[in-house]
């Protein structure tokens, strides 16, 4: 495996109130390397991945690799709602050993797999995106025959750049289409918040000729968001379970300063929030990753507490 460690416990600090009314005081810890088995009525795992090497590999300002752990510092802080039968439970990290991208993808294929296989609904903390390619192939596993899995993606980007010199943080979901469609299946695809800025023509032409459903970021706003939850359900209806992933870089950096490719022009907290909602009510989400966390570009903690609050949100609708 590639470089795993396990959970630093000082990341999971906070006010103590002997309640488990904070985060930091209802978190468990455990290794991904031992069996492990789920024993309350919901699981819920946070597993690093503590890699820039994608992001590096695209030229994008590195970083990343310290994301995860910024999450859990601003999540351990936050007021704990779970009920008293829903377990928290911190996986520790996998980084990048040695530059070898694609094994670290495939290990964290395998520790997703095992986390469904126990009944435990994968949270993965980026980390770059590159970490889409492995997480979608580990949930995977979790499908019987003819089942569809859906990828929701919030980002400003398409990242389906072909992976001719290798994986990185914009080939993921090009990886997952080519592999799809030699098992003569489409890549069931849904990208909100689109740039044109940030994408050529040559990816807008490939996420066409894959039916790619797509938002351009003008009609990714609360001021759509009847629009918005109509494509939404659309395409839920379609798939029978929901991988869905958050790169904080597709919000305007008034919100996301530390990412690994900052822009004013990204979208709005509310709208995807509204959409988180529309999610995880479908029942179908079967896992969930936020990523490209730079925080050597923060201020202020400010996207560490964004992307925080966007996992709070989710463990506390599931």
């Amino acid at each position: 495996m590639s470089n795993y460690k396990l959970a630093n416990k000082e990341n999971w600090k906070g006010r103590s109130s002997n309640q488990q009314l904070y985060l930091h005081e209802k978190v468990e810890f455990s290794s991904i390397k031992e069996p492990f088995t789920a024993t309350n009525t919901k699981t819920i795992a946070l597993l690093g991945y503590s890699s820039d090497e994608g992001v590096k590999r695209n030229l994008g300002r590195v970083g990343a690799a310290m994301g995860p752990n910024a999450i859990r510092k601003q999540l351990a802080k936050m007021a704990n709602h779970l009920i008293p039968n829903t377990q928290l439970v911190d996986f520790g990290n996998l980084e990048c050993l040695d530059e070898n991208l694609e094994k670290l993808q495939a290990d964290v294929s395998s520790s997703v797999t095992t986390l469904i296989q126990n009944k435990i609904i994968p949270i993965i903390l980026g980390g770059s995106h590159d970490l889409a390619y492995g997480h979608y192939n580990g949930l995977v596993t979790h499908l019987k025959s003819g089942e569809k899995l859906g990828i929701i993606n919030f980002d400003a980007h398409f990242d389906l750049r072909a992976n001719t010199n290798g994986n990185n943080s914009g080939t993921p979901f090009y990886q997952i289409a080519v592999e799809q469609e030699a098992q003569n299946e489409e890549i069931k695809y849904m990208a909100l918040g689109i740039r044109k800025d940030a994408n050529t023509t040559e990816l807008f032409d490939f996420a066409e000729s894959k039916k790619v459903n797509y938002l351009l970021q003008e009609h990714f706003s609360i001021n759509y968001l009847e629009h918005v939850q109509l494509r939404l359900i659309q395409f839920m209806e379609d798939v029978d379970y929901i991988y869905t992933t958050i790169d904080l870089d597709g919000f305007s950096s008034a919100f996301a300063p530390g990412v690994s490719a900052a822009s004013p022009m990204g979208f709005y907290p509310d709208v995807v929030l509204e959409s988180l909602k529309l999610i995880v009510e479908s029942g179908k989400l079967l896992g969930l990753d936020v990523v490209e966390l730079n925080p050597t570009y923060d201020i202020d903690d400010q996207t560490a507490k964004l992307a925080a609050s966007l996992v709070h949100y989710v463990i506390h609708k599931l």
